[in-house]
């Protein structure tokens, strides 16, 4: 039926659009009420809130549940402290963790430091010629932060995420990979098993890499175990959005996006931190370190988004105040951990000193 105002051609693209939508709700095995805005579009959320104004403005279906807790991880009130004032094994921030709860332990990619000379290169480079190469120091760690070893990803990317897949004989550890020379953001990724000591370079990863968005940078993989999912964030032409694959198809290298949507809070104008994926939902952090535009007083600019991932739609936005006292604070990396039904959502921050950094971990949900 035509939607009313609409003119035939309007409503038979709107149909389409809906069949679209639905059908990829179908791929991802995503049940429950669809609301028209739902509905009208799963690649755009920022259209989905337009086109439900243009019928009649319908709340979305998940902001309608009155009672009860919210089927994603709640993020909005105070979170555990996990480890505080860790180090990793370079001076440098931390840009991103995961977890291998089956085996326990904690990854975490940082930018190598300056000064460092590795084996086979012909001189030490300062941190700086490693950003913008995207060479990286992967940390093997405990879940409490104690530091158990590292190897060294050359011309990989800056180390925006790191997914883990526990399922394999080794974690299997998903990065960003093939830095643009350009920028030192990947255009691809990579699935890598952790080497003690090792170096791994961007033109011999071996088999285990993939370009599912050619043309394109920042190409940052989150990993779902429980779901066997991977949420790619891509830059094309500028512009972020979200993937979503399913993880074996991704890895025999059929690259049929699940979901393709736009980032949300582009407008704020944050730095991008990071994100993870859990279930129906996938959650981002913006933010930066204080600073003259972003006084220690107010609390910070940090905040997390939830991402309903069947419409692209934010279910939840929260300012983070967990770390405030930290002097630097600066948000970096998200994952999720726990079982399917009882996850637990885990930020980081990066603080202490230039050239002594450290990082503190908080962790919201659980039972």
């Amino acid at each position: 039926m035509e939607q009313r105002g609409l003119a035939p051609e309007q409503g038979q693209r709107q149909r389409q659009d809906q069949e679209r939508t639905i059908g990829r709700r179908r791929l991802l095995g995503l049940g429950g009420a669809v609301s028209a805005a739902a509905v009208l579009t799963a690649l755009d959320g920022r259209a989905a809130r337009a086109a439900a104004g243009a019928a009649g403005a319908v709340e979305p279906a998940l902001r309608a549940e009155p009672f009860g807790s919210p089927p994603w991880i709640d993020f909005s009130k105070a979170p555990t402290r996990l480890i505080h004032g860790a180090k990793l094994h370079h001076t440098t921030v931390l840009q991103s963790f995961g977890y291998d709860e089956r085996r326990g332990h904690l990854y975490a990619l940082q930018v190598m430091q300056g000064g460092v000379k590795l084996r086979g290169e012909p001189r030490a480079y300062s941190h700086a010629e490693r950003q913008r190469n995207g060479d990286l120091c992967l940390n093997r760690l405990s879940t409490g932060g104690r530091r158990l070893g590292r190897m060294f990803l050359k011309g990989f990317g800056h180390g925006g995420t790191i997914g883990v897949d526990p399922d394999a004989g080794a974690a299997g550890l998903w990065t960003e990979w093939d830095a643009h020379p350009g920028s030192g953001y990947g255009r691809g990724v990579a699935r890598i098993a952790y080497a003690e000591g090792s170096v791994l370079h961007t033109d011999r990863a071996a088999p285990a890499t993939y370009r599912p968005k050619p043309g394109t940078t920042g190409n940052y993989p989150a990993i779902d175990p429980t779901t066997r999912r991977l949420l790619l964030r891509y830059l094309k032409k500028g512009k972020p959005r979200y993937a979503l694959y399913d993880l074996d198809a991704f890895a025999a290298r059929r690259f049929d996006p699940l979901a393709d949507f736009a980032q949300p809070g582009t407008e704020l104008r944050l730095p991008y931190q990071g994100m993870a994926v859990r279930g129906d939902y996938a959650y981002q952090l913006l933010g930066s370190a204080y600073g003259p535009k972003n006084p220690r007083p107010s609390g910070g600019n940090t905040r997390i988004f939830c991402i309903d991932m069947r419409s692209g739609e934010v279910v939840q936005e929260e300012r983070i105040l967990a770390g405030k006292s930290l002097d630097p604070r600066e948000p970096e990396g998200l994952a999720v951990i726990g079982s399917a039904a009882a996850p637990r959502l885990c930020m980081g921050f990066a603080t202490g000193a230039a050239r002594g950094r450290a990082y503190s971990i908080y962790q919201w949900g659980g039972r």
